[in-house]
């Protein structure tokens, strides 16, 4: 089975060796410059350094045939996991995209604004369309909180809560250890979660969203690259 094939049925796919070192670095650097004493930040797509690993990513070849046709980039959030700042992540999936203005449409709901954008939880015929990479600037071991994931899941569609616990219970769930550059690959609507860590080390993701260039039922992304 092939590496897309896999990801059509699992819903993700781990990469290794996605992202230089030497980028990695200066990503780092770049991050600890602009939020000095933040966990996080949903609004980092306009930074140059963010934007220059859009590029590596849409042209690396393992990443590239799991994105999908002329993919654009719309979100990118640093997770910055610390031992002063170390939290879990409860089962969940991803449901709100980032987008330009508020509209008025009977299929879009749980309207929020985050950092003074506006975000909304469209159809879930957009949200198969998108896929996120999750770009792992330091090592994502077992003892740095990683992400667990429930295969498959993404094959039902929007779940409640009862539904996700039950499809953990029959699916399983996996750990996704990566290597520094490496990046994890998946479909907003798989499930998943993540443990506080349990060393004092440091765990800095940056989330990608690609998804096409243009939305439905008016719709707009807020940033594309």
């Amino acid at each position: 089975m092939g590496a897309l094939d896999t990801f059509d049925t699992t819903g993700f796919c781990a990469l290794h060796g996605v992202v230089p070192p030497s980028l990695c670095d200066r990503l780092c650097l770049t991050l600890s410059a602009a939020l000095p004493n933040s966990a996080g930040s949903r609004a980092l797509l306009a930074q140059p350094d963010c934007r220059e690993l859009v590029v590596t990513i849409k042209n690396h070849p393992e990443v590239r045939p799991l994105l999908s046709s002329c993919p654009v980039a719309v979100q990118c959030t640093l997770f910055d996991k610390t031992p002063e700042k170390n939290w879990l992540v409860s089962l969940h999936q991803d449901l709100s995209i980032p987008v330009r203005v508020r509209i008025e449409s009977e299929r879009c709901g749980a309207w929020s604004q985050k950092e003074g954008q506006w975000f909304v939880q469209p159809p879930d015929e957009v949200l198969n369309r998108l896929v996120a990479v999750r770009v792992h600037l330091d090592a994502s071991t077992s003892e740095s909180g990683p992400l667990r994931v429930v295969p498959g899941s993404h094959r039902f569609g929007r779940l409640t809560v009862s539904e996700a616990d039950t499809h953990r219970k029959v699916l399983g769930e996996a750990v996704v250890e990566s290597p520094r550059g490496g990046a994890l690959v998946m479909r907003p609507l798989l499930l998943h979660a993540s443990s506080k860590a349990t060393s004092p080390t440091r765990r800095r993701v940056l989330h990608f969203l690609f998804g096409p260039a243009n939305l439905p039922l008016g719709l707009e992304w807020a940033a594309t690259v």
